[in-house]
Parts: C-alpha cells; sequence; structure tokens
C-alpha cells in the first residue's frame, strides 16, 4: 500500500544523508518535500500540516549525537513522529506496539462493530472473532444485528461456522436493540467471555443509521466500539471517521483492505482524526488475513529505513 510514499521519501533522505551539516534551509527543503509526498499519498491536509510542523521543530533544534550524520538525525525523527501519527501517545510508552482490545472486564466483553455499508465489518467481526478464540483462548460469540440487508444474518452464520465460533440463533423480524438484548441474556447464560456485536451499515452517514448504533450501545453498554474502515477510499475514509467518533464513543479503528495498492493517507490520517488508535488492518479475503497494527512496523515499512533509525538509536 505504501510503496509510492515509500519511494519519494527514501530519495529525499538520501539527499540528506549524504550531507556533513544540515542548515534550517536543507531541513526547510526537505519538509517541503515531505509536505508534498504525504499530499500525494491522500492524507489529510491537518494531519499533514502538523506533522510538518513537528518534524521541522525537533530536526532544526536537533543537537545531533557525534557519531550520526545530520540527515540520518533527520530520518529517525520522521519515524519517531510517524510513529506517533498512527499510534498517538500509546506509541511513545510502547515503542510503536500495537494496542490491544480491553478484555479485562467482568464477561462478557461487548465489542461493538459499526461502519458503512460494504467496509468489511462482516468478515472483519469474523476474523477478529476467530483471532480471540485461536489466539487467546477466548469464548466467543457473534451477533448479526443488520436486519436492513438481505442475508448479512446469514452471512455472519456462515462465517461463524468456518471460524468455528458460535453465532446467535435468527429469529426473522426482531429488530437490532431486542437482538442485542436476546445476544447479552444469551452470552451470559452460556458463559461467553467476547460477544461480537455486528451492527448494520448504511451507503452513507445518516441520522436513522447513528440513531440505531446509539440505541445498541445504550441496551449493550460496550467495552469496545471499533470503526472499521476501508483504507482504499482514502479521503473518503477520513470523512466516514470524522462523523462517527462524533456521534459514538470509538475506541478504536479497523482498517481493511490493508494489502490494496491505494496510497495509504487513510491510514495515516485516521488515528490524527478520531484520537484513537487503530488496532486491527485487515490484509486479505482469508479469516485470518487480519493482524494487530503495530505503529512502528507501519512506520518501519513505510520509510523502508530500519538500518539507519537504529544506528541513531545505538547512537
Amino acid at each position: 500500500m505504501f510503496e509510492s510514499l515509500s519511494d519519494r521519501l527514501g530519495k529525499i533522505f538520501d539527499g540528506l544523508r549524504g550531507r556533513g551539516a544540515l542548515n534550517a534551509a536543507d531541513v526547510d527543503a526537505a519538509m517541503r518535500e515531505i509536505r508534498r509526498a504525504l499530499i500525494e499519498a491522500d492524507v489529510s491536509l491537518e494531519v499533514v500540516r502538523a506533522f510538518v510542523e513537528q518534524v521541522r521543530e525537533r530536526a532544526v533544534g536537533a543537537e545531533v549525537t557525534r557519531s550520526v550524520t545530520p540527515g540520518q538525525q533527520v530520518v529517525k525523527i520522521v519515524n519517531d513522529e510517524l510513529v506517533a501519527m498512527l499510534g498517538g501517545e500509546g506509541a511513545d510508552a510502547t515503542g510503536g506496539e500495537a494496542v490491544p482490545l480491553q478484555l479485562d472486564v467482568r464477561p462478557p466483553a461487548v465489542i461493538m462493530m459499526v461502519g458503512l455499508q460494504g467496509s468489511g465489518k462482516t468478515t472483519s467481526t469474523a476474523k477478529i472473532a476467530q483471532l480471540l478464540r485461536t489466539k487467546q483462548g477466548k469464548k466467543v460469540m457473534m451477533a448479526s444485528l443488520d436486519v436492513n440487508r438481505p442475508a448479512a444474518q446469514e452471512q455472519l452464520k456462515v462465517l461463524g461456522e468456518q471460524a468455528q465460533v458460535a453465532t446467535l440463533p435468527i429469529i426473522v423480524g426482531q429488530q437490532p436493540v431486542d437482538i442485542a438484548r436476546r445476544a447479552l441474556e444469551s452470552a451470559k447464560l452460556q458463559a461467553v467471555d467476547v460477544l461480537m456485536l455486528d451492527t448494520a451499515g448504511r451507503l452513507h452517514v445518516d441520522e436513522a443509521l447513528m440513531a440505531e448504533m446509539k440505541a445498541v450501545a445504550s441496551v449493550s453498554t460496550p467495552h469496545e466500539v471499533l470503526l472499521v474502515v476501508d483504507a482504499l477510499t482514502g479521503q473518503d475514509a477520513v470523512n466516514v471517521a470524522q462523523s462517527f467518533s462524533g456521534e459514538v464513543p470509538l475506541t478504536g479503528v479497523v482498517l481493511t483492505r490493508m494489502d490494496g495498492d491505494a496510497r495509504g493517507g487513510a491510514a495515516l490520517s485516521m488515528r490524527a482524526v478520531t484520537g484513537k488508535p487503530i488496532k486491527f488492518a485487515g490484509t486479505g479475503e482469508k479469516l485470518d488475513a487480519i493482524e494487530p497494527f503495530h505503529p512502528g512496523r507501519v512506520a518501519g515499512r513505510i520509510l523502508g529505513m530500519g538500518d539507519v533509525v537504529s544506528l541513531v538509536e545505538r547512537a
């Protein structure tokens, strides 16, 4: 996904790394290029502005360690800021590690999945359920609250069978809030660790969608509300995230189709726009094609400069 951005940044850094000393003009020129590269990669404008400002501030005043060149130092600063942009404060505390789901609550821990229609919500629900079952040994149940889309409930049931995760039996005609109540009761009776609620999506953000989600949230009091966003939709994904974060108490983001060849700007903007961590990245069609989102690794992949960053860290 980040190939062209990687190439652009790589060229900028190659120009800097040969220099013995950097002055403010060198840094400004590099920042202009970085800004252009990020905008072309579809990163939201406010995010680019803040990012470039942070890097410039640190780079111009960077007291360069004797054993590294200023150019290498800038690479390290850009890397740190990329990690912070992708993972926020948590990244600094955890070295750019993934932010885990908050499941250490009195069971069942309720995870509510929200997002627009076609963003990969139902598949992501099954993927995370399978991940929790296989990697963390959790007893998981899934329930589809999508009564609008034909066969949505049936789709989750089929995915549940593939993932070997129980799904709430379908009662035709039952409304989302009642399904959520029944799911909660059922999960308690069956001593389920994690209950996953797959809510309905719409083609765009509207009042009916928000009202339904708020009603479901008030009945189920979820511990995690995960917004599922298609990374390929670029700036549109950022707008959707903004709309949702204003209405529902989001706790994290799931980015689907991170294996695509888009410009990746949505991934870079998401944390800054919602203020919430990206918790998972979907990397393909199969049920096991999902992984915890590690800001440090993604920044490393974008810069492709792991050796330089570790060199500066050692110095």
